[in-house]
């Protein structure tokens, strides 16, 4: 059913619930899955400091990917750093790499209101694809 996934990361503990529920998929339909980490901007109001502190933390994000990719077996290839709004990159990449699931994580609260955060809500009603919201319940 899906030939390809496309697991959006927020590199945390947490995320390695959707992680492993992505790579469970992936193996269930022999589909390929691709990794993506966007990286939100720092406003940089001229500090030239900044540009070293986004690189910085671009390759702290690269290692932490290679970590992941490893234990999830996906070649480096299939992982992607992005910088942006994090939904619209999601989004943009998932139209890019012409994915048929998305999988993301998102944190579990009280009241329907709130019940998916403004970025899994903006995926889930903006993918031109299917798209897998992973509960990480709260502790």
């Amino acid at each position: 059913m899906y030939k390809h996934i496309l697991l959006a990361t927020d590199l945390s503990k947490d995320g390695e619930i959707a992680a492993d529920k992505a790579r469970e998929l992936a193996n269930l339909y022999q589909a390929k899955l691709s990794l993506l980490h966007v990286i939100e901007p720092i406003p940089t109001y001229g500090y030239i400091e900044i540009a070293e502190l986004e690189e910085a933390r671009r390759e702290e994000v690269n290692q932490a990917l290679i970590k992941l990719s490893q234990r999830l077996q996906i070649s480096a290839l299939d992982q992607h750093i992005e910088v942006g709004l994090t939904k619209h990159q999601i989004l943009r990449k998932a139209k890019d790499l012409n994915v048929d699931l998305i999988v993301v994580g998102s944190h579990s609260h009280h009241g329907l209101a709130i019940l998916l955060g403004s970025t899994a809500n903006a995926i889930l009603h903006n993918a031109e694809c299917d798209v897998m919201v992973v509960r990480f319940k709260e502790v």
